[in-house]
């Protein structure tokens, strides 16, 4: 029997599908109707999930990062910042987990994965704070990668993407974060799988060693 994972602000499922690779079944949550989640979804508030979180091997929670963003911290920002609740009610459950955000967000002593660690066209920081051993791979600089296309402007062959809200070439950038099953919106929110995949194998080996 698979290892069973809750993946909390799930969105589209880009995080659930890499816990699902590196060999979870996965429940998703999500206040917001989610209908190409690949997996099994609960909609309910992620604060507040109707089930007891014991139940469950290894939790992952993104909550929402547009406190975060650049963009909030140079203008007035009255978006919500749920990372202290989130953590709280991780730490409550005794579960191992990881809390994913953006650069600049205020997670404890996170390592930082970036797209070109795992061979994709898009660079896309995230931050992840994990209740367990994580080691952060080697980060190549950027400038002796490639650069990124111009926000709004197909990249040319050579270059990399920006996945935001503003994209050009959704088939692009579905094949730039090795996702196929989201729209625009969606892919703008998502984390590449590979993300995921990277943080659930080293989950499970915390797992596998709890149970020796």
């Amino acid at each position: 029997m698979r290892p069973l994972a809750l993946d909390l602000f799930c969105k589209a499922g880009g995080a659930s599908m890499g816990l699902h690779r590196a060999g979870f079944d996965v429940l998703g949550v999500d206040i917001e109707p989610q209908p190409r989640y690949p997996f099994r979804f609960v909609r309910a508030d992620a604060l507040n999930p109707p089930f007891d979180l014991a139940r469950f091997d290894f939790i992952w929670a993104s909550p929402p990062c547009q406190a975060h963003t650049r963009a909030q911290r140079i203008r007035k920002n009255d978006h919500p910042d749920l990372i202290d609740a989130t953590r709280a009610l991780l730490a409550a459950s005794d579960r191992p987990y990881a809390i994913e955000n953006v650069t600049g967000a205020p997670l404890r002593r996170p390592i930082e994965l970036c797209g070109a660690m795992f061979g994709l066209r898009t660079f896309r920081h995230r931050l992840f704070e994990t209740s367990f051993p994580c080691i952060q791979p080697w980060h190549q600089a950027h400038e002796l990668i490639a650069r990124s296309a111009k926000m709004g402007r197909p990249p040319k062959e050579n270059e990399f993407i920006q996945v935001v809200g503003n994209f050009s070439g959704v088939e692009i950038a579905k094949k730039a974060m090795g996702i196929d099953w989201m729209t625009q919106g969606e892919l703008a929110q998502a984390i590449p799988p590979a993300y995921g995949e990277y943080i659930g194998r080293a989950a499970l080996q915390f797992i596998e060693r709890m149970v020796a």
